[in-house]
């Protein structure tokens, strides 16, 4: 028996704003005298919208009731209401995500339609989500090999390099196409301070209000291009690079030779296609491209199609699956129902880090990603080992229930997802150690991964299995 249900995304970028509608077809795929088990059997983008400046009432405030009116406007075009939505996500990313009240428009639009997953993206989230959109995930991991996805939108480059299609490295830097902003005639109309302060670099004084010229802009560009060659081990770092990386930003360190190189994002339309008209966009973005193209980026490396460019966001905001946890499980029940909660996935090495007792580690880790996303709860998922033993069960149940102790308020429940069958043995270690103090839910046999949210329902089967809906983000 098959199902379907709408999906809805809504993107808030720096310079542009677009929604999707998508079709998610679900099945049960257990036998009938089985535990249900459902999967999502399909997926269609079935109505994109146009593409739209994100409006603005000054420069540092988004103006939430146009953001508002621009999505009921695309749900009438669709031929949907806010009652056919049955999930979704809403993202504010890049430099939107640092508007005074961009948790005022989050909220507006979160009580528009279906149970929405709502998230301002911190620049290292968005860098990932941005890489899968494009294609540079599936490419590293289908070729094994080390591949780059450089998003560039108005406000920011968010780079991320996969490893075999794991992440390796994250990292932002404060260039854009709107980092200039130009009239048709080349009056500088607004510049950023990281913008300013290349030009200075350069030797150059943009000043708002004042006229400049296209070499003048081209230098600022090509210097932008050559700060991403040096990002990405082309040439020598320069402190000027570390002046523009964007707050919030990770460190971003490279171990192994990269092999292809992707871009998304409005200015990766200008990489891949040429512009004759310079100033089209009011902004930089042409000319950026430009400069890009003639640099080493695209010399030293194989260039990936994208799969997605402006879109590779977008796209990727508005699926979910649903899962029935294995029977094997530990949980509080009076704090279920739970509804999306972010989920934090260690890697094996860094779960390895967890079997070993190392608690500073993973608590740096979950602190990075509350900080990131801005949230106060988690899931907090790893594969885990099949027959661990006593001792390691002990060990790992310490330093996970440390690490959340420390970093969760004291009526946020602890939760961990396993995806091998140890979650009963690890839910009982840490109740031992914490001994009804704190709300433990340990579930196994369900498989999440990071920019997931993760919905928990009550208990079914007389109570052997949880229902959980994993909200993830469609790629293409």
């Amino acid at each position: 028996m098959n199902d379907s249900i709408l999906s809805v995304g809504i993107d808030i970028g720096t310079s542009t704003t677009q929604v999707i509608f998508s079709k998610i077809v679900m099945e049960n795929m257990a036998g009938f005298f089985s535990v249900p088990h459902i999967s999502i059997v399909d997926k269609e983008v079935i109505y994109k919208s146009d593409i739209y400046t994100t409006p603005l009432v000054n420069s540092y405030l988004i103006d939430g009731d146009k953001v508002r009116d621009i999505v009921a406007s695309e749900f009438q075009k669709a031929g949907f209401t806010p009652a056919d939505t049955q999930t979704g996500a809403v993202i504010i990313t890049g430099e939107s995500a640092r508007k005074e009240n961009s948790a005022l428009v989050l909220e507006k639009l979160s009580d528009f339609a279906g149970e929405f997953v709502v998230s301002t993206v911190g620049p290292d989230l968005e860098s990932v989500i941005a890489g899968k959109g494009s294609g540079a995930q599936s490419f590293s991991e289908e070729n094994a090999c080390v591949a780059v996805n450089l998003d560039i939108g108005g406000g920011t480059t968010n780079v991320v390099v996969f490893d075999c299609g794991k992440v390796v490295a994250k990292g932002c830097v404060d260039i854009g196409g709107r980092q200039i902003k130009l009239s048709s005639d080349y009056v500088v109309e607004y510049i950023s301070p990281s913008a300013k302060l290349i030009a200075e670099k350069l030797g150059l004084s943009l000043e708002v209000g004042k006229k400049t010229d296209k070499a003048e802009i081209f230098k600022v560009c090509s210097e932008m291009a050559h700060l991403l060659e040096q990002m990405l081990g082309v040439y020598e770092q320069t402190d000027l690079l570390q002046q523009i990386t964007t707050r919030g930003s990770s460190e971003f360190n490279l171990s192994k030779p990269i092999r292809a190189i992707c871009f998304s994002g409005g200015v990766a339309d200008c990489i891949y296609n040429t512009h004759s008209e310079e100033l089209k966009y009011g902004d930089i973005g042409v000319l950026l491209g430009q400069a890009i193209r003639q640099g080493r980026l695209l010399s030293d490396f194989r260039l990936i199609q994208a799969k997605e460019t402006i879109r590779a966001t977008v796209v990727g905001a508005g699926s979910y699956t649903t899962s029935i946890s294995g029977s094997t499980i530990s949980y509080c029940e009076r704090v279920l129902p739970l509804k999306n909660v972010p989920v934090l996935k260690l890697s094996d090495d860094e779960q390895k880090k967890a079997f070993e007792g190392d608690i500073e580690f993973v608590k740096n880790k979950i602190n990075w990603f509350m900080t990131q996303s801005d949230t106060k709860s988690l899931v907090l998922g790893f594969k885990g080992y099949r027959n661990p033993g006593y001792g390691e069960i002990g060990t790992l149940a310490r330093c996970i229930g440390n690490a959340l102790d420390s970093l969760l308020d004291e009526d946020e429940p602890m939760i961990v997802v396993t995806e091998c069958d140890i979650a009963k043995a690890l839910g009982q270690a840490m109740g031992r150690i914490y001994n009804g103090k704190r709300d433990i839910i340990s579930i196994d046999s369900i498989s999440v991964d990071d920019g997931d949210f993760v919905d928990l329902g009550k208990p079914l089967m007389d109570g052997l299995v949880i229902p959980v809906v994993v909200k993830t983000l469609i790629f293409g």
